[in-house]
């Protein structure tokens, strides 16, 4: 079975690139088609893989400042040859799903969320801050972009969602039916600490949608330990509005991020996520979660069982929860057991099911390396 993988860019490491690297363990020695690719900034082995990019890797500062290209990527995605393979799997968050591929070759979309700056644009440009140049050129395009997504949905046979909030998005914007698998949490780094500490924990990267802003006037009123972990563009803003009891711990260590967070009091999460990774680290590591009820945290969060939600991001909302959950009230064990469900394995399992069934369906018989 001949089969390629496609990613939307490969410049920076998150959610998707986790999903990524697992769909590349599951079908290993695949071709992965994306739009450009910057050594440098992916993790090492991945210089072993067989990455093909479009014309978009060689234009000038699309490593650092991809949104330039924005109108290009369509048309660079709709460049890609994909004859030679059986079965194309996309993994998108942008445009990789409007490669084209042609009846004889199966296309599924592992949909991480309909293209969030060309759907929701005016919560992306409030949360980004964008300048009023941008807001001035950017709707045009935007207009263009929606046609052409819309269009593009079509010629994905079968689309699977992260989430149930993916998944509604995904029928309304494309009017396409899909499955929820949920993306891959390598569960196994995380293990429950026998010493936890007095300070609260976030993790991730420091930009405006993830609400730090208000998490951090909230805190400075509570005057309780806060670390903050992770680096970004946010981080100036950030450091200038916390008080003395806020850390800014900057990028910690992939090896370095399992004992953080055991011994934390709590994992805190005031953002809205598509999924949310993080969270079910924290569980994992049997450690509750003070989270937003939004998005992915209302699916992955039990209230009162691995965490606590709040229903306002502000910070009368934040210190009542704070001020009100227990975390030694919660089973360590049942939050281990809900974070397996997660587990990378789990993933794997249900993605090789799926394909398996819609190959079959198509009377070509398939399994998994």
């Amino acid at each position: 079975m001949n089969i390629a993988l496609v990613h939307d860019w490969m410049n920076q490491i998150g959610g998707a690139e986790d999903v990524l690297e697992a769909l590349v363990e599951l079908y290993p020695y695949r071709p992965i088609y994306t739009s450009m690719y910057s050594p440098k900034a992916m993790p090492p082995h991945w210089q072993t893989w067989d990455i093909r990019t479009s014309f978009i890797d060689k234009l000038p500062f699309s490593y650092t400042r991809q949104q330039l290209y924005f109108p290009l990527y369509p048309y660079a995605f709709e460049q890609f040859d994909f004859r030679e393979h059986d079965l194309v799997i996309s993994n998108k968050s942008g445009f990789c799903h409007g490669i084209i591929t042609g009846p004889e070759t199966m296309h599924i979309c592992y949909c991480l969320t309909p293209t969030r700056y060309v759907w929701r644009y005016h919560q992306y440009a409030e949360q980004e801050n964008l300048s009023r140049f941008t807001r001035t050129i950017l709707p045009p395009y935007l207009t263009l972009l929606r046609l052409w997504d819309r269009l593009a949905a079509d010629r994905v046979d079968y689309f699977i969602a992260i989430s149930e909030e993916v998944r509604r998005r995904i029928a309304k914007i494309y009017h396409r039916d899909s499955v929820i698998i949920h993306p891959p949490v390598d569960t196994n780094r995380f293990q429950p600490s026998s010493q936890v500490e007095d300070y609260y924990l976030f993790v991730g990267r420091l930009v405006p949608y993830r609400r730090l802003d208000v998490l951090i006037e909230a805190f400075n009123i509570l005057g309780r330990p806060l670390y903050i972990a992770g680096s970004g563009r946010d981080r100036e803003r950030l450091a200038a509005m916390a008080g003395p009891n806020v850390t800014f711990l900057g990028y910690v260590p992939d090896d370095d991020l399992p004992d953080l967070i055991s011994r934390s009091r709590a994992f805190l999460f005031p953002g809205e996520e598509d999924f949310g990774i993080a969270p079910i680290q924290a569980m994992a590591a049997g450690r509750p979660v003070i989270a937003y009820a939004g998005g992915g945290a209302l699916e992955t969060i039990l209230h009162g069982e691995t965490g606590w939600l709040f229903t306002e991001q502000s910070v009368p909302a934040i210190i009542e929860a704070v001020e009100t959950f227990e975390p030694e009230a919660m089973d360590v064990r049942f939050m281990v057991e809900h974070a397996s469900r997660y587990d990378v394995s789990v993933f794997k399992r249900k993605m090789a099911q799926f394909v398996e069934e819609k190959m079959s369906t198509e009377k070509r018989p398939f399994l998994a390396d």
